[in-house]
């Protein structure tokens, strides 16, 4: 597979291989939807809280006799079948979401979705993307002057001063090629590869 080298102008004039293994294998549509589903929903945390019928603050007093009122027989206010009683099966914070998947799932899942945004013509390689400074306002610039108004960026290691500079830029996201997640890859219309984290990308999906 050759994938598109361009300058910091936008402009392409050579291309730059890339294995097969990983950037020219099948789409996988299930594999990548399971991928997807399992990264969102390891992410998610066990925040919510609802109380049971124990947590209830109400009397615990019976309502009513048993027997020969015409209604029917409760036993406390608290009761998950009256309007403030406690939840039957409450949600609890340590309520696990996680989805396990295995690591080559994983690894063919990566290599499909970027298989597609090559064969869509949506991935761009740089030599290197450096900022003299952590300042939004140059990676605005540089973003702008590639053609580009939303973009991924992934580089083959962290930098400061790109990552500080990304904070702040709704539609610009810098990551490292070992943080490369399958959400943001499929949200973003366009990828950003450095020479390296091509090479690294190789590495860990091969």
């Amino acid at each position: 597979m050759e994938l598109k080298l361009i300058n910091e102008q936008g402009t392409s004039s050579a291309t730059v291989s890339a294995p097969d293994e990983v950037f020219g294998r099948e789409f996988n549509e299930d594999l990548v939807h399971q991928i997807v589903i399992a990264y969102q929903a390891n992410a998610r945390m066990g925040t919510r809280k609802q109380k049971e019928r124990s947590e209830i603050a109400k009397s615990t007093k019976k309502p009513w006799r048993q027997k020969g009122t015409g209604r029917a027989r409760a036993g406390m206010a608290s009761s998950p079948l009256w309007r403030g009683g406690g939840k039957i099966f409450a949600s609890s914070p340590d309520e696990n979401f996680s989805h396990k998947v295995n690591r080559k799932m994983f690894r063919a899942g990566m290599a499909a979705i970027l298989s597609q945004l090559a064969r869509e013509d949506r991935i761009r390689v740089v030599d290197e993307i450096k900022l003299d400074a952590p300042k939004t306002k140059l990676l605005a610039q540089k973003v702008k002057s590639m053609g580009y108004d939303k973009v991924l960026v992934i580089t083959d290691e962290f930098d400061e001063n790109l990552f500080l500079s990304s904070r702040n830029l709704a539609n610009v996201e810098v990551l490292t090629a070992r943080h490369a997640d399958p959400v943001s890859l499929v949200r973003f219309p366009n990828v950003l590869l450095t020479k390296k984290a091509v090479a690294k990308l190789e590495e860990m999906f091969k």
